[in-house]
């Protein structure tokens, strides 16, 4: 998404890769797949990994991590927090990072290209760690950041865990996570929806917020991040809190603008909370890049090498699995997650595998090009099998930019974003055959990017009539465009499809049930000062087989 900074005349806009295991001597583990170290140097990712997996191997009633202080000048590990995430019906994704000192420039956290550390960790049923059910080491070094990624298997589905870590003997904070349900399970569920947490222009009360709704699992839909340096993104409300760094451009940078996020305790709340889904949009790298395509330069070598460390920092900092560990052809984060037969979860990717933008505006003749893609001939193939395979009540699509036609020129006039599905008209066309032929029962796409709230229906019109063929719910974001007011939204002469548009800050909730899916718009008041408070902006209901958005 442009913004102001990168013009001064930008619009305001209204898993088939695998990567193989090598040798896991330095690995000791009851049960995960541990993703530790090499010993290439952090500047250089390795294209090697140590993974290990095992039997599952219950551990019930073992003693819990010991607990202690310090010695003097051995600072505390876990600034950064925990996090958990991509849960399936019998495992789950562990995360931790050493970083002591989270910003120090060379983005290692405050350990050096050298440092081993062997990381500790336990899987409860219960918080206070009586009932352990899993535990193990790894040791982790610079070649990934200092990270921990333990891959369980071979859990309960449908159960809650908590989890913890320990570096000699200091022990992290406490996070809890879950299994999915059951394949044949009707569990309901409770999804949070966040996008879009630019540092400068506010706090990220709602991530706090949403932890206290207690959500089974949170969808980030992309810029979790951003690139800017001081004043690279101005925003009206002003700068709510200090930059830490420059623009960020090599693998130093990224690691180190990702552990300053982390710091932030709202954000290590969410994290604590509940399994996180995460897909990157522009920010995580560049502000509008497209497959290998900066966006003003174009492909580079440069970008390439920005790409890869934007990738590789990325990686290293998210619950993911080891399915996504960049190699040389890029990091592959479309992926299925399945919630019993209650949803399907279809995450797509929508940055790397693009033709590029024709423009900031539009249309213009290339939108129409019928060779153009927004996800790549693979991954339309695959979203179109996973679609008319699933069975699910609901599918869901967890995607980054908005799919509903938005003219932007209110009156006479027509203009468009073409860095949205708007200025891949083709794409989008396929995208809606997909779904309408698939047979799925409940599509409804979820979106991000735009920092403000939609929700619309996803019209077809032909000859015969005019066909609904999903909806579509766009969460605002966390901090980016800081405060704002509610615009009252009563309608759109130009946009009739849109049901809701509020440029406020905050999130979406979703609870999926068996006869309905409800989303209900959170907005904060205000993040430019801490303790912002949280209200519902505005509820649709989608009921079970029948198409298009409902006040509820």
């Amino acid at each position: 998404m442009r913004t102001p900074a990168q013009t001064s005349h930008a619009l305001t806009v209204r898993s088939a890769a695998t990567h193989s295991s090598t040798s896991a001597a330095s690995v000791t583990s009851a049960d995960p797949t541990a993703v530790g170290p090499t010993h290439t140097p952090a500047t250089a990712p390795s294209r090697r990994l140590v993974l290990a997996s095992g039997a599952a191997a219950a551990v019930l009633g073992a003693s819990p991590l010991l607990t202690g202080t310090a010695a003097a000048g051995d600072a505390y590990p876990f600034r950064l927090g925990v996090a958990s995430g991509d849960p399936t019906p019998d495992g789950v994704v562990l995360w931790t990072r050493i970083a002591p000192d989270p910003v120090a420039a060379d983005g290692l956290g405050g350990l050096t290209a050298s440092t081993r550390t062997t990381v500790e960790w336990e899987l409860a049923t219960d918080e206070t760690f009586r009932t352990i059910v899993r535990r193990g080491s790894v040791t982790t070094d610079s070649s990934v950041g200092h990270s921990v990624h333990i891959e369980l298997s071979g859990l309960r589905p449908d159960a809650w865990y908590a989890y913890r870590f320990r570096v000699g003997s200091h022990v992290s904070p406490v996070g809890r996570t879950r299994t999915a349900p059951a394949p044949t399970s009707d569990r309901p569920a409770r999804i949070g929806v966040v996008s879009c947490a630019q540092w400068e222009h506010g706090f990220f009360t709602a991530y706090r917020h949403l932890a206290d709704e207690a959500p089974d699992m949170v969808l980030h839909l992309g810029d979790y991040i951003y690139e800017h340096g001081p004043g690279g993104y101005p925003v009206k409300s002003g700068v709510a809190r200090r930059m830490v760094g420059a623009e960020i451009h090599t693998l130093a940078d990224y690691r180190r603008r990702h552990a300053l996020y982390k710091t932030d305790a709202d954000l290590q709340a969410l994290h604590a909370t509940a399994p996180w889904v995460v897909v990157f949009d522009d920010h995580e790298i560049d502000n509008d890049w497209a497959a290998e395509y900066h966006e003003v330069f174009g492909r580079t070598p440069a970008f390439l090498e920005r790409r890869a460390a934007g990738f590789r920092a990325y990686w290293e900092n998210m619950p993911l699995r080891r399915t996504s560990v960049p190699t040389a052809d890029g990091i592959h984060l479309y992926r299925r997650l399945t919630w019993g037969r209650m949803a399907t979860f279809h995450m797509l990717d929508t940055r790397q595998y693009r033709s590029d933008q024709t423009g900031w505006v539009g249309p213009v003749p290339a939108t129409y090009d019928t060779r153009r893609t927004m996800l790549g001939s693979t991954q339309e193939a695959w979203l179109d099998e996973g679609l008319r395979s699933s069975g699910a009540r609901w599918d869901v699509l967890g995607q980054q930019v908005m799919v509903a036609q938005y003219d932007m020129m209110a009156g006479p006039g027509f203009m468009t974003n073409q860095d949205a599905w708007d200025g891949y008209v083709a794409a989008k066309d396929r995208l809606l055959t997909s779904i309408e032929r698939s047979g799925a029962r409940n599509p409804l796409v979820l979106t991000g990017d735009v920092h403000e709230s939609f929700a619309s229906d996803l019209w077809r019109t032909t000859d015969s009539g005019r066909t609904t063929i999903a909806s579509e719910l766009v969460t605002t974001s966390v901090t980016s465009g800081g405060d704002s007011k509610d615009s009252a939204f009563t309608g759109d002469a130009d946009n009739p499809h849109m049901r809701y548009h509020e440029t406020t800050r905050g999130y979406l909730r979703l609870d999926l049930a068996a006869d309905a899916l409800t989303g209900t718009f959170r907005a904060v008041d205000r993040v430019s000062t801490m303790g912002g408070a949280v209200r519902t902006d505005a509820t649709f209901r989608l009921s079970d087989g029948v198409r298009g958005l409902q006040n509820a």
